[in-house]
């Protein structure tokens, strides 16, 4: 959106701002897209032979056995740890940004963007592995019991809370922070193309503009934050699959073994299990989350 002078004496610093508009953004990413969220984690763990047709059965047996409420399990790691995760992302992004322009108000380039964007998705993954780990956990277990580390069933996780201690007491520190690497791996392209899409399409309607100082209209912000969605899985979206695999079972070592034990099991085309749910929930999560980062901001700079 178009910068707005600063009429008051008082300003909130730019670091804080991308802290606070990017919390706020994704708090709206967790309320539109976990149900989705819930879908893909259970399509992309399930066994072999499936227990799911496709994302439709899986959403039916899902609400069939535990009603609506079923489609947010979890929901308390990611509604916490998002907001934390979001703005770390965004506060790092503005920081990258201000850093490749070195002190001056130049427009950056595309590729300069993608770099920003890149870096801030590699310091974001410190934030969002344990986070996800923890709600893959929840979001997958069965009612009746969880595999522990040695193979065998022990009771049910009743809260994110719980899972972490379980976790951190059977497995170190490090248990919580299984699967970084992969992590690391599709954080860092995904996050390069997230705001190398959603700038380049805010260009694009802005040079459509009859007038020049027009701001962008809300369809406008919502069509480039939704489509930003889909470009920020272009990359990504295999390793996501063996991220998901390898944080829900303890006995997968490493993500080369999560790899070769998923093709095994169910091939080549088991990388792309559930993206028909990622896809569904990519437009709207993060057109709200853009949506909501723009409109804090917009706040924020009118005091």
């Amino acid at each position: 959106m178009a910068a707005i002078e600063q009429k008051s004496s008082f300003a909130i610093p730019k670091l804080a701002q991308d802290l606070i508009a990017g919390t706020i953004g994704g708090w709206a990413q967790v309320v539109v897209g976990h149900p989705f969220d819930t879908l893909k984690v259970r399509m992309q763990t399930q066994p072999s032979p499936p227990i799911y047709k496709n994302a439709m059965d899986c959403f039916n047996q899902l609400v069939k056995s535990e009603g609506p409420k079923g489609l947010y399990r979890g929901v308390a790691s990611p509604l916490a740890g998002i907001g934390l995760c979001n703005a770390v992302v965004f506060m790092s992004n503005g920081e990258f940004r201000r850093i490749l322009q070195n002190g001056s108000n130049r427009e950056l380039s595309l590729a300069e963007i993608g770099i920003a964007g890149a870096f801030a998705g590699s310091v974001m993954s410190f934030f969002n592995c344990p986070i996800e780990l923890l709600k893959v956990k929840l979001q997958t277990q069965d009612p009746k019991g969880v595999i522990g580390a040695n193979g065998k069933l022990e009771p049910p996780y009743k809260g994110v809370l719980e899972c972490g201690v379980r976790t951190v007491r059977a497995h170190g520190i490090q248990g919580i922070y299984r699967g970084l690497g992969i992590t690391l791996l599709r954080d860092f392209p995904s996050y390069g193309l997230y705001f190398v899409t959603y700038e380049g399409l805010k260009r694009t309607f802005q040079s459509m503009k009859k007038n020049p100082e027009e701001q962008l209209s809300t369809f406008d912000l919502l069509m480039a934050g939704g489509l930003a969605g889909f470009g920020a899985w272009i990359p990504a979206y295999p390793q996501d699959v063996i991220k998901s695999r390898m944080q829900n079972d303890p006995r997968l070592k490493s993500s080369l073994a999560a790899l070769r034990t998923l093709i095994r099991e169910a091939g080549a085309r088991s990388l792309l299990s559930g993206v028909g749910p990622t896809m569904a929930r990519a437009f709207p999560a993060n057109a709200a989350t853009f949506f909501a980062y723009e409109m804090a901001m917009d706040v924020m700079n009118k005091l």
